[in-house]
C-alpha cells in the first residue's frame, strides 16, 4: 500500500484525485451493451437464448425458473445457512419498516394540496450468479422493496445458486429468470415474450450491468450505477491493528478494482497496520485478488490530527466508512459524507454487508456526496394532489396571473382569468 503525508508535494493533488473516483466504464464496454440491448429490444426472448449462449455457454429452454424447480434448488441450503439469512431478513426488515414515510393532505382558505406515496407496480433485482453467490444482495435489495409494498417482484440471475433463491424466497421474490449480463438489464427494461417490464432495477453487477443501467436509465429507473467497492477506515492506536488489517482485506479480496484506503492517525499507526496487511494477505484463499487490489488502489493516508482525518473523510466520500477510533461516536458526527458509518472498533463493515439492518446497496465512487443508500423511498413514488375551491382561485387568480405574464406565458393567465373573471382576453 503506498503511503501519502501532509509533508509530501503531491499530498493534496492526490487526495484530490482518490475524491474523484467515478463509476465510469470504458467506452468498448458500453458500446458492447449499447449493442446487445438494441438487439434484445428487437430481438426479445429468441436473442437472449442467443446472447446467453454467446457469451456465457449456456442453453436455455426456458428464461424462466419453474417454482417448483426453485424451491426444489432452495432446499438444498444448509440449515444453519438458512437459519442465519433468515435471521438477517427479520433484521433487514424491521430497519426498513421505519423508513416508511405517509401521504399527507394540508388546507388553508379552500386550497388543499398534498402528496400521495405509492408503492412501484414491478421491481426487477439484478443478483450476480455464476462462480458468484450473493443471496445477502437479494435480501438487501428485495426486502425494502416488499416493505414498500411494491405489487411484484422479479429476479434475473445467471446460474442462480440455491443460497441466492433460497434468499429470494425469505425476500418475498415473485418470479425468477436465469438471466444476466447486460441482456438481463434490456430484458427488464423493455420487456420480452417472457421477462415483464418493470418500472425500476437494483442490484449491482459487473462492469457490463453497470454499463446497461446507464444506458437504459429514463426509460426505466434504476438505483445507481455501482462502482468497485470501497472502505476507508479511520484509526488511531486505541485498535488492534490486525484487526484493521483484516478489516482492509475485507474490501480488497471483492476484485482487484476494490478500493481498500486507510486514514492513520500517525505513520507509527499506518505502519502497524501496513505490515499486518502484509502478513495477513499471504493466508487468504482470494490472495491474489487482494494483493492486486491493494497494490493498485490502497492508501495509506498518514494525519496528525482529527480534523484533519475528519476532513479527508468527508473528502472521499466513501461507500463504507469505518471509525476505528476514541469517541468514535462523537467523531461520526461531523462524517456527512459517507453511504454507511460503521462506528467504534467493534463495528467491522461485514457486519453492515449480512446482518446489520441497513441496505448493503450503497453509493459507490464518490457519490455519496449526494446519494443515499438503497431504501423504502427507492420503491415509492409520490403523487402532487391540488385542489381549489373557486374562492381560493379568486383570492390567488391575480398573483398567478402576474407570475404568468411575467414568463411570457399569457395562455397560463388566461387559463386562469376564465375562471376568476370570465375573460380569456383576445
Amino acid at each position: 500500500m503506498r503511503f501519502l503525508e501532509r509533508t509530501d508535494r503531491d499530498y493534496e493533488s492526490t487526495l484530490e484525485s482518490l475524491s474523484r473516483r467515478s463509476a465510469a466504464v470504458p467506452q468498448t464496454i458500453e458500446n458492447a451493451a449499447r449493442e446487445v440491448i438494441a438487439t434484445v429490444r428487437d430481438g426479445g426472448d429468441a436473442a437472449i437464448r442467443a446472447l446467453t449462449e454467446k457469451f456465457e455457454g449456456r442453453k436455455l429452454t426456458s428464461l424462466e425458473m419453474d417454482r417448483e424447480q426453485w424451491r426444489a434448488q432452495a432446499a438444498g441450503v444448509a440449515a444453519p445457512v438458512l437459519a442465519a439469512l433468515e435471521r438477517a431478513a427479520e433484521r433487514i426488515e424491521a430497519f426498513h419498516e421505519r423508513e416508511r414515510y405517509p401521504s399527507f393532505e394540508m388546507e388553508s382558505a379552500g386550497a388543499r394540496v398534498g402528496s400521495r406515496v405509492t408503492p412501484l407496480r414491478r421491481v426487477g433485482v439484478y443478483a450476480p450468479g455464476g462462480t458468484a453467490r450473493y443471496p445477502s444482495t437479494v435480501l438487501m435489495a428485495a426486502i425494502p422493496a416488499r416493505v414498500a409494498g411494491v405489487g411484484e417482484i422479479i429476479m434475473t440471475t445467471p446460474g442462480p445458486s440455491a443460497e441466492t433463491l433460497a434468499a429470494a424466497e425469505i425476500a418475498g421474490v415473485d418470479r425468477v429468470f436465469v438471466i444476466g449480463g447486460a441482456q438481463a438489464i434490456a430484458a427488464m427494461a423493455y420487456g420480452t415474450e417472457s421477462v415483464p417490464r418493470v418500472d425500476k432495477i437494483v442490484g449491482p453487477g459487473n462492469a457490463y450491468v453497470a454499463a446497461a443501467k446507464r444506458l437504459v436509465f429514463g426509460d426505466v429507473g434504476i438505483d445507481s450505477i455501482a462502482g468497485p467497492t470501497e472502505v476507508v477506515i479511520m484509526a488511531d492506536d486505541s485498535v488492534e491493528p490486525s484487526w484493521i488489517a483484516a478489516d482492509l482485506l475485507a474490501q480488497a479480496e471483492h476484485d482487484v478494482l476494490a478500493v481498500p484506503i486507510l486514514i492513520a492517525l500517525g505513520r507509527a499507526v499506518g505502519e502497524k497496520i501496513a505490515a499486518e496487511t502484509s502478513r495477513q494477505v499471504t493466508a487468504l484463499p482470494r490472495r491474489q485478488i487482494a494483493e492486486t487490489s491493494l497494490r493498485d488502489f490502497g492508501v495509506v493516508i498518514v494525519v496528525d490530527t482529527m480534523d484533519e482525518a475528519i476532513r479527508v473523510m468527508n473528502l472521499l466520500a466513501p461507500e463504507h466508512a469505518e471509525l476505528a477510533v476514541r469517541d468514535a461516536r462523537a467523531v461520526a458526527a461531523s462524517i456527512n459524507t459517507a453511504g454507511a458509518l460503521f462506528i467504534g472498533a467493534h463495528t467491522p463493515e461485514p457486519v453492515g454487508d449480512y446482518f446489520a439492518g441497513p441496505s448493503h446497496v450503497l453509493p459507490t465512487g464518490g457519490s455519496a456526496r449526494f446519494a443515499s443508500p438503497l431504501g423504502v423511498a427507492d420503491f415509492v413514488k409520490r403523487t402532487s394532489i391540488i385542489e381549489y375551491e373557486p374562492a381560493a382561485l379568486r383570492a390567488q387568480g391575480d398573483d398567478i396571473e402576474r407570475l404568468a405574464e411575467v414568463e411570457g406565458l399569457s395562455g397560463h393567465a388566461r387559463s386562469v382569468a376564465a375562471r376568476t373573471r370570465g375573460t380569456t382576453g383576445g
